[in-house]
């Protein structure tokens, strides 16, 4: 029979097998499962910065490949940042995607941070008061892709993509929020569609543009 110590010392084990995290993992690089439509880009490769306006559902055929890992950053608990969280959280969850979520309340300069650390394939940002937050800790890690729904920095750099339509597109920096901000326009099937379409786009290295939605 074995010993009390083998038997709490094999559970010790165990425990720290079932602790393992699973992203410290080696990773493949991502691949997009299916093609952009006809009618997502423009004739001419969009020039940084620039706004694209893609035809409806064009972006409807693109899934991630399976393990693609997602940090969803939230700031904020207003009905556009909730509808956002759940356009998300049922986009991962239709397309089998590793999520995990960092709530940058209290701190955001330090959240954005903690959620580079995780090394995602992609940060996804729901919420206005993340925009000048992000706009501080983007430029200063190109090698990490984020995503921005509903919102946008004012200069992004090559690594930030953003998806915005009427009623949408806050900026920060002192610019807030457009004359026609409404947030009655985030509704479910638009947020759905944004986060779908930016997925879309950066999984094809379209980044560091304005995708402009119906």
């Amino acid at each position: 029979m074995a010993s009390l110590g083998a038997v709490v010392l094999g559970l010790v084990l165990l425990a720290g097998c079932s602790a393992t995290d699973s992203w410290a993992e080696p990773h493949a690089a991502p691949a997009p499962l299916g093609a952009l439509g006809d009618g997502f880009l423009p004739s001419a490769t969009p020039s940084p910065e620039a706004t694209i306006n893609p035809a409806p559902e064009s972006w409807t055929g693109v899934h991630p490949s399976p393990g693609f890992r997602v940090v969803l950053l939230t700031a904020g608990d207003d009905e556009p940042t909730r509808a956002l969280l759940t356009a998300v959280n049922d986009w991962a969850a239709a397309e089998n995607v590793e999520l995990r979520t960092v709530h940058a309340d209290v701190d955001p300069i330090t959240s954005i941070v903690r959620a580079i650390d995780m090394k995602p394939d992609l940060v996804i940002s729901a919420g206005n008061d993340l925009v000048d937050p992000l706009a501080t800790v983007t430029a200063s890690h190109l090698d990490q892709l984020f995503l921005i729904v509903g919102a946008e920095v004012a200069e992004p750099t090559h690594n930030v993509t953003a998806v915005d339509w009427t009623g949408a597109s806050f900026r920060g920096e002192g610019l807030g929020a457009s004359s026609d901000y409404d947030p009655s326009s985030f509704t479910p099937s638009r947020t759905a569609a944004a986060v779908r379409a930016g997925a879309a786009a950066v999984l094809h290295d379209v980044t560091g543009i304005v995708i402009w939605i119906p």
